[in-house]
């Protein structure tokens, strides 16, 4: 995605910008540079349409980046949350288990005392 939108943007900046993006390669790299939010400053423009570009790019990088660190951030959060259901999952069943388990002991005692107490 941000490729796709450095390549579109130095497009657009080679057509807006002639001047100060002279190739099709440094257009991009600037995008690139700009869209990353990295801003080496080799490259910058100088007109207002071109500044607009800049602008535009700018946005879209800081709105991108953020997303995609929200997105992967939030995977995280949800396979740990589920990993940790699991693991509740299986702490219950074993309480379960482990409870029925003492129930058939009692129930058998107290047969026992019953067959005791009925002779």
């Amino acid at each position: 995605m941000t490729v796709s939108v450095a390549l579109l943007g130095g497009l657009v900046a080679t057509f807006v910008d002639e001047k100060d993006f002279q190739s099709f390669g440094d257009a991009t790299w600037w995008a690139l540079v700009t869209l990353t939010t990295v801003g080496y400053g080799d490259i910058v423009p100088t007109t207002t349409a071109g500044r607009a570009v800049g602008s535009a790019l700018i946005v879209f990088g800081v709105t991108f980046l953020s997303f995609l660190t929200a997105t992967i951030t939030s995977l995280f959060v949800s396979v740990d949350r589920e990993r940790q259901q699991a693991e509740e999952r299986m702490r219950h069943e074993a309480a379960e288990s482990e409870t029925r388990a003492l129930l058939l002991q009692l129930d058998k005692r107290l047969d026992s005392i019953e067959t005791k107490l009925d002779q």
